[in-house]
């Protein structure tokens, strides 16, 4: 079944059977007056919203309080307090911390401090994000599911049958590109491979 337009989709359950890429979500959230900011999730979480009859709107821009700079950070400095980023202080301090000499900031820390943000939990420490960092704690995590297509050719190029292609990252986007089109499952399996191993040939 080919991917339908989006006006003529009835629900969000039929939506869902299809893959939409972020710049997809982002175009129709805009055709629709919605709000078109944010993670794929995020718009997804929009989109749904869109169909039960509720209208997420684009945010106003909220001019930025100034706030006081923490000087020395600490595992006690609130993330919200600090202005925390993913930038360079902030790397070097948890580098510090970690005795990591390549730190680099997990998936599930990225959605914490995201989550911290817009929650407004100033009770945040640059500490509990450490914690969140070797996984002592759990306060928002990363959902993987929009690793979808990375998934893919990583299944489709260890299966060694698909070796037969020259180039396999082009024939594991061109068998992507029918999976997503579909409402077939988003995962690679043998049995796809074998369906339309001949197509790419």
């Amino acid at each position: 079944m080919q991917r339908p337009e989006f006006d003529s989709i009835k629900d969000y359950t039929e939506f869902c059977k299809y893959y939409w890429y972020r710049d997809e979500l982002i175009k129709i959230c805009k055709a629709h007056g919605l709000k078109a900011t944010g993670s794929k999730i995020e718009l997804n979480k929009v989109i749904e919203a869109y169909f039960s009859g509720e209208k997420i709107l684009p945010e106003k821009k909220k001019t930025a309080k100034k706030k006081k700079a923490v000087v020395k950070l600490t595992l006690d400095t609130g993330l919200i307090a600090c202005g925390f980023t993913f930038g360079n202080m902030f790397r070097e301090f948890f580098r510090q911390q970690t005795g990591e000499e390549n730190f680099k900031f997990n998936v599930d820390m990225v959605a914490t401090a995201k989550a911290v943000k817009e929650s407004g939990d100033e009770s945040f420490t640059l500490g509990d994000l450490l914690d969140i960092y070797y996984g002592k704690k759990t306060y928002a995590t990363y959902d993987k599911s929009a690793l979808q297509w990375n998934k893919f050719v990583k299944d489709f190029c260890a299966d060694e049958a698909t070796g037969i292609y020259s180039e396999r990252l082009k024939a594991a986007a061109a068998l992507w590109k029918i999976v997503r089109e579909s409402d077939m499952k988003k995962e690679y399996s043998h049995d796809l491979f074998e369906k339309y191993k001949d197509i790419f040939l």
